[in-house]
């Protein structure tokens, strides 16, 4: 199953009314399942849904906890990465190598890993936590 294609596709659906900026993620778990997500927004910014939050959501529902890799879409010139809080919810669910791929509508444009999207990221070690 292409992440792409996936991700392309439920960017379709997204709810954009306010900005007309549609954005599409598409993750893939460590067992192969996929999961998609679309922005949701809201007439009261910020309250409104990123892509990657809805998949990583629409994962956890499903009872994954483990992301293997990621792939975001939007209609831009160049790609769109994750804003800071997505970055942040990936590197929750992802180890630090975990490919995130960067799409436009042409297709995947570049590939970066977590770690190099959220470098000293926040995480269970700083809670005392492994």
């Amino acid at each position: 199953m292409s992440l792409f294609k996936e991700a392309l596709s439920v960017r379709d659906r997204a709810y954009a009314k306010y900005s007309g900026f549609k954005v599409g993620c598409a993750i893939r778990s460590t067992d192969g399942s996929v999961f998609v997500g679309c922005n949701v927004e809201n007439v009261a910014f910020p309250e409104g849904t990123c892509a990657e939050a809805g998949a990583i959501a629409a994962m956890i529902a499903a009872g994954k906890h483990e992301i293997k890799e990621v792939l975001v879409v939007a209609d831009s010139p160049k790609p769109v990465s994750p804003c800071g809080g997505c970055r942040q919810k990936l590197a929750e669910f992802s180890k630090p190598g975990v490919p995130v791929t960067l799409a436009n509508l042409e297709g995947p444009q570049k590939t970066m890993t977590v770690k190099e999207l959220l470098p000293g990221a926040f995480d269970a070690e700083h809670m005392g936590h492994e």
